[in-house]
């Protein structure tokens, strides 16, 4: 057996061999659910380029207390996600232990055997039924920019900007796993103030690189989940791209918001990696001293995470270029005051539900997390080595976002989160 990747203690040996710099070191097990040839589909982990079928060994006698064995024999995340963060500590460890030398794998070639299935022999699918998805608008460079764009005579940031974790409810039913095609969306437009609206495919697709929390634990309607709770609360993070149609949008979000130029589809990478994962790389955020948020949102624990992330355009001319280079450190609201501000009205949380961050855009023009801000509304366009700019994504266009942190030895990864944008429908009315 060759030694995992490792922290510098415990020193543990795995049973799968791996390269130094894997995404999916024994340090990780990121949980996704897959489908393997015409089965059911099941959960499992990674490890290194294999996953560990969680069903298989839920099976087997002993190994998982039963109400673990049996949630991790669903087709979704959503029954273990519910359990409480001490049962996903204890079932974290049992994996660990399993995959390490000595362990139960280690001893039974035939269980090794039907437990370890190639990545590249599955299809990955969505981890969790997502029963509801609100979207965040937590950065506060990325909410400085569009201020100064749109609103050019008048403070940036809205008054209760820095009041408020902001957020809308989004639409569940349209995020789709990395690597599915999304349509370029039809919708009304006003693209000459003085003109009545127009109908259309939206010249105006762009991208939004955020992280995607996922809800563990959930709370009953009526009874608030205070911010020092929020930390048990959330199971584990992907990245997430809420692609977002900018003319529909412009058009439409007086008075109440989003709609058509959001919910034509969310990408999101098929990986969740969990918070203990996570640990090492929890950080403070932005100081919140003026103003101090109210009571209710004060963390007195680091609410940030230091996770590099990157976002990449394969056009359809063939350059592929990182366009963006940024971090989720730089959120000024955390995802638990988030969470605290999403329930503190009473709002019932559930098991699978995602909490996106909202644009991580950094302080430098390199950080910015979505095209309208790396173009600054297509008065920069993004200059690609062919020759090729962009304003906003093309059809044929590909975005791929990935994350890593990097520890000592020893890198956690999220896997891809891809999408192609397809050519819109013609529509005849």
């Amino acid at each position: 057996n060759s030694f995992c990747t490792l922290l510098p203690r415990p020193i543990m040996s795995c049973i799968v061999q791996y390269v130094p710099d894997h995404p999916f070191p024994i340090q990780n097990l990121p949980y996704g659910v897959f489908v393997k040839g015409g089965d059911a589909p099941h959960i499992g982990v990674a490890i290194g380029d294999f996953i560990l079928d969680l069903n298989v060994l839920a099976r087997e006698q002993g190994v998982f207390p039963p109400q673990v064995a049996a949630a991790l024999q669903e087709p979704t995340m959503n029954t273990f996600m519910g359990l409480d963060y001490d049962t996903w500590k204890q079932t974290r460890d049992t994996i660990t232990s399993a995959l390490t030398a000595g362990g139960l794998l280690a001893g039974n070639e035939a269980l090794k055997g039907a437990a370890l299935v190639r990545q590249r022999d599955v299809k990955m699918v969505l981890p969790a039924n997502i029963g509801d998805y609100t979207d965040c608008y937590a950065s506060r460079e990325h909410a400085t920019n569009l201020g100064k764009m749109f609103r050019p005579n008048a403070a940036p940031l809205l008054e209760n900007w820095l009041h408020i974790p902001v957020g809308y409810h989004g639409r569940s039913s349209s995020i789709v796993v990395s690597g599915t095609p999304l349509t370029r969306p039809n919708g009304q437009k006003r693209p000459n103030p003085e003109a009545p609206p127009t109908f259309g495919p939206s010249a105006a697709v762009d991208f939004e690189l955020e992280m995607a929390a996922y809800v563990g634990t959930g709370n009953e309607l009526g009874e608030p989940i205070p911010v020092a709770e929020a930390h048990k609360k959330i199971f584990g993070f992907s990245t997430f791209n809420d692609w977002s149609a900018r003319d529909i949008q412009k058009w439409e979000y007086v008075p109440l918001g989003p709609f058509l130029g959001k919910n034509f589809g969310s990408t999101i990478s098929p990986w969740i990696v969990t918070t203990f994962a996570l640990e090492p790389f929890r950080v403070a955020g932005p100081a919140q001293s003026e103003p101090e948020p109210l009571p209710y949102l004060r963390d007195s624990t680091p609410g940030n995470y230091d996770i590099n992330l990157t976002v990449t355009i394969n056009t359809k001319e063939g350059d592929s270029m990182v366009v963006s280079n940024s971090n989720y450190k730089y959120m000024y609201w955390s995802v638990f005051q988030q969470l605290a501000h999403h329930s503190v009205n009473g709002c019932n949380m559930r098991p699978g539900d995602v909490i996106a961050s909202g644009t991580i855009s950094g302080p430098t023009e390199g950080s910015y997390g979505s095209m309208i801000e790396l173009a600054w509304q297509g008065t920069k366009p993004v200059k690609f080595p062919s020759g090729a700019e962009r304003k906003m994504i093309q059809d044929g266009d590909t975005v791929v976002m990935n994350a890593e942190c990097v520890g000592n030895g020893y890198r956690i990864g999220f896997g891809d989160c891809s999408g192609m944008v397809l050519p819109a429908k013609e529509l005849k009315f």
